[in-house]
């Protein structure tokens, strides 16, 4: 092992297994079956937002916020315990817990706010568990005017290499306006390759972050995604509100889904006990969809793994939001991993679900 998993603390790495054997206990022995149980049936599952990282690429007062979401007794020793849930095998115990197939891991390149997680960093991971792994590349754009043709060759150069599937873009966390002309140049990339953009669209909780609407409001990415119609647009977050706990951009992205066939969503994160305690505005976004009749371009994702379970938790409310709001097996199976599976260009074994 190289990077992390050597410079990882002893006791970092005793917290990952301290995580990972606490879940396990929850659900008794033995490996948990894959999939998602639907009336019987086990559907695959995938989750499309996974965040590695490097605990010493945290900005301190992201690190602080982070820690603080861990429960008693891991709370005692949090900046470990979050150090160790970073690593990949964290990280594949989670999903394993979770019944979950595979993950997308994401790269990021955003010092003043979330971090550094390089595209180095996510390509020794995907090493790790490489037929279930699946990345997403970022770059860096706070140099754009001096860097950004090294920086899209990097990008470039990066998604020619096993195991990337797709393009990851926060506009609020790396402090660039979304219809900014000046980045469409990264749209192109993803266009001209064939690589999916995921973009984080709403605010955000963590320090740093630009909360402003061009930032934010997925609103602003309508000229991009006109200009770019070969170009994949994933809408992370439907718009939504951290700040206030609520929804602001979910009817924008499914008027925008609606619109453009290049336009899927992700509801990740907003589903949260912590973002959504009654698990009622979930529930809102799934059955607007639904009603909307675009549950063929739903993916999805966590944003994980946040804290111990957290990746399992929230697959659990999903699909008890996806069955109070009557999706059909169908459309449920499409939302856990068809339609990621469609969109990347990724083969789902039969084990994905047994």
């Amino acid at each position: 092992m190289k990077r992390r998993f050597g410079r990882a603390t002893p006791l970092a790495l005793a917290s990952a297994f301290a995580l990972s054997t606490l879940v396990s206990l929850d659900v008794g022995c033995g490996t948990p079956p894959r999939g998602v149980d639907w009336n019987g049936k086990r559907l695959p599952a995938i989750d499309m937002h996974l965040h590695p990282g490097d605990w010493d690429h945290v900005p301190e007062d992201t690190r602080k916020f982070l820690a603080s979401r861990f429960p008693f007794p891991i709370g005692l020793d949090a900046e470990a315990a979050a150090k160790g849930s970073l690593l990949p095998e964290s990280i594949l115990g989670e999903i394993d817990d979770a019944g979950i197939w595979g993950a997308g891991l994401f790269a990021i390149y955003a010092p003043r706010t979330v971090g550094v997680a390089s595209n180095e960093l996510v390509a020794e991971d995907l090493t790790f568990a490489p037929d279930r792994f699946f990345g997403l590349a970022s770059l860096r754009v706070d140099r754009w005017t001096t860097d950004r043709d090294a920086e899209l060759d990097q990008l470039k150069s990066t998604l020619s290499r096993p195991g990337f599937v797709g393009i990851k873009l926060a506009h609020a966390h790396q402090h660039f306006r979304m219809d900014d002309p000046a980045f469409f140049p990264i749209y192109e990339v993803a266009a001209s390759l064939g690589k999916p953009l995921y973009l984080h669209t709403g605010t955000s909780p963590f320090p740093g972050t630009s909360q402003e609407p061009a930032y934010t409001d997925p609103t602003y990415l309508e000229t991009a995604i006109q200009q770019f119609p070969n170009a994949t647009f994933i809408l992370g977050h439907l718009g939504y509100d951290f700040e206030q706990k609520r929804h602001a951009g979910l009817e924008t992205c499914i008027r925008l889904a609606k619109t453009y066939p290049n336009v899927f969503l992700e509801p990740s994160a907003l589903g949260s006990a912590s973002s959504d305690p009654t698990g009622a505005n979930l529930k809102e976004a799934l059955r607007r969809m639904r009603e909307a009749g675009i549950t063929d371009r739903v993916i999805y994702g966590s944003d994980g793994p946040q804290s111990p379970g957290f990746v399992k938790g929230y697959l659990e409310r999903t699909v008890a939001a996806m069955k109070d709001t009557g999706y059909t097996e169908q459309e449920a199976a499409g939302v856990l991993a068809g339609n990621f599976a469609r969109v990347f260009g990724v083969t789902v074994p039969a084990e994905a679900a047994e």
